[in-house]
């Protein structure tokens, strides 16, 4: 991940990316938030940061002029599409926090920009209606950030009814049909959008189940926000389950492949103490590339989260080894 991440914010006409997986007597690694992105970040926003001085320009205007946009290619080949990283520049760039007065000794400010590929995978998902009108949804991609939430959103808003009457669950893998590794950045979009499938189809399926009870065809009933209407007449979602003689349920499975990155432009103010080296974070602003936000509250705690979790990593977090390379730390 890290020969993808390490330049992918910043149009360069000639590049070569030399990557290595090198073998050593240490524990094994494992994914760990964006595993590898972050340390290619870290090499290249330090280099960026080295530029834009020698040039005696603003960080974030140096990455301006030199930023990714939709139609060029990123360093290890693919095209991007549309994507937000100029916004997330302009964003940070007039933000109270970058033109505030930073004042006191031993105080700096920081800038970077962070870029992950996302991805879609293969996912299932399975629904039924009962007769109250609430819809049971079975997927299974394990939540470990709010998915089960933003999924069953989307099954809610496909169907016009409130997200109250849909009931997740992720079930194991003898419940569902076949759903990749919740993990990349993929499970909101891609297991979301096997939901909408479904969803679709119920919604089909509970129009044919109007037009029976109607006795017309099904070409003359019509669906908006849950509702289905005929010639004067209308049934909400929940009454028409109620008359429902047989269950109606849908599966879909799907295989997204037009999935768009990520990126964000951070701002930090730090206080160094030159006796002991301790750093204090004095502010932090985050502007982040999220496309369309299901779940507005989830989205901001994936942020604070992430923030939080790479404030640890960069200032507490470390393997210590002895002269054996023995880890004495765990």
């Amino acid at each position: 991940a890290g020969c993808g991440v390490i330049f992918a914010p910043y149009r360069l006409e000639n590049v070569q990316i030399d990557g290595y997986d090198v073998v050593v007597n240490r524990p094994k690694a494992a994914a760990y938030r964006a595993p590898g992105g972050t340390n290619a970040a870290f090499a290249s926003e330090t280099v960026v940061d080295e530029l834009a001085e020698k040039l005696g320009m603003d960080p974030i205007e140096f990455r301006l002029r030199n930023a990714v946009r939709e139609g060029d290619r990123r360093a290890d080949g693919p095209e991007y599409k549309r994507i937000g990283l100029i916004e997330t520049l302009e964003a940070a760039r007039s933000h109270p926090h970058y033109t505030a007065p930073l004042t006191g000794k031993h105080r700096g400010r920081g800038v970077a920009t962070g870029f992950w590929f996302n991805w879609g995978g293969k996912s299932s998902a399975t629904a039924t209606v009962n007769r109250d009108g609430t819809v049971n949804l079975i997927e299974g991609s394990t939540d470990i950030g709010g998915s089960r939430a933003s999924i069953a959103m989307q099954l809610a808003e496909t169907l016009g009814i409130p997200y109250e009457d849909v009931r997740p669950q992720v079930v194991g893998t003898a419940g569902v049909g076949y759903n990749d590794v919740t993990g990349g950045s993929r499970t909101t979009f891609g297991t979301g959008w096997a939901v909408y499938e479904v969803g679709k189809k119920i919604l089909a399926e509970m129009r044919q189940r109007a037009a029976d009870y109607w006795g017309v065809p099904v070409e003359e009933v019509s669906v908006a926000n849950g509702v289905f209407a005929h010639n004067g007449e209308s049934l909400s979602f929940r009454e028409l389950a109620g008359k429902l003689d047989t269950p109606v349920t849908a599966s879909a499975a799907v295989h997204p492949q037009n999935y768009g990155p990520g990126f964000g432009v951070h701002i930090v103010d730090v206080e160094v103490d030159v006796e002991t080296g301790k750093v204090t974070i004095l502010r932090y602003t985050a502007a982040q590339d999220v496309g369309k936000a299901i779940h507005p509250s989830y989205v901001e705690g994936q942020l604070q989260g992430g923030v939080a979790q790479g404030v640890g990593w960069a200032l507490n977090e470390e393997y210590v080894y002895d002269e054996k390379g023995r880890l004495l730390n765990a």
